[in-house]
């Protein structure tokens, strides 16, 4: 418990400070990379202050000078620090509105570039959808929860549309994404955090240009069968 206190102090300072830097960062850089780096630094910070030592796989897989959907397993609240730190990549995060209302962090993500989702109800949501995909065949990368929230369990849950058909609007492909070994560290509703190894792993990208909004089943179950397989054969190996 006194390292979970610990963690607590650690990432509230750390968030903190990160927050007002990347503030800072943005009026030096519009297009939102120096923000980003700083927050690639604020991941590895909490990872670091947890004992959380991670391994990418296969990131070779991606061309830094592609805009790709990156789409990534849910398992816990250390999957963003993770991402942040060791996906490799230029990318902006599609987000619930409800994040960008956070004092002071909310902020430092609007300045970053990140991209807020209005779920209040479907007009507004296919309004941030039309925005997002907008942005994305401007060049930009970004990276979703298909699942919406964390696992409760650690296995995978159903996966929403809407990435989906940001997906095929933009015509960017799909890079699968899986995170394996989050969800022991912190599990969703419990604060306790326990150091670990987790992998991160990036799967070849799926294009999705012969895809249309009608198609759009077939594509999540695509995507969702490479994140459940590669996820359940990750398991055996993830101590």
């Amino acid at each position: 418990m006194i390292r979970t206190i610990f963690f607590i102090i650690w990432t509230v300072m750390a968030t903190g400070f990160f927050s007002i830097v990347a503030i800072l960062a943005s009026l030096l850089d519009r297009k939102g990379e120096l923000p980003h780096l700083v927050a690639r630094v604020w991941g590895r910070t909490l990872l670091f202050g947890a004992r959380v030592k991670v391994t990418v796989k296969n990131p070779d897989n991606i061309d830094p000078s592609r805009s790709y959907i990156y789409m990534s397993n849910h398992q816990s609240n250390f999957d963003i620090p993770v991402l942040l730190a060791y996906l490799p990549v230029q990318y902006r995060w599609l987000a619930k509105m409800e994040l960008f209302r956070i004092p002071i962090f909310g902020f430092a993500m609007r300045r970053a570039g990140y991209i807020s989702i209005d779920r209040s109800d479907r007009k507004a949501a296919i309004l941030s959808l039309k925005h997002a995909a907008e942005i994305i065949r401007g060049g930009v990368s970004v990276l979703i929860f298909p699942e919406g929230t964390r696992s409760r369990d650690g296995n995978i849950r159903p996966f929403k549309s809407g990435g989906f058909i940001l997906a095929i609007d933009s015509g960017a492909p799909i890079v699968p994404v899986i995170i394996h070994g989050t969800f022991p560290i912190m599990p969703k509703d419990r604060l306790r955090i326990r150091p670990g190894n987790v992998v991160l792993e990036i799967e070849k990208p799926v294009e999705t240009s012969a895809y249309s909004r009608k198609d759009k089943a077939e594509l999540l179950e695509k995507i969702r069968r490479i994140i459940t397989e590669a996820h359940e054969k990750g398991k055996q190996h993830i101590e």
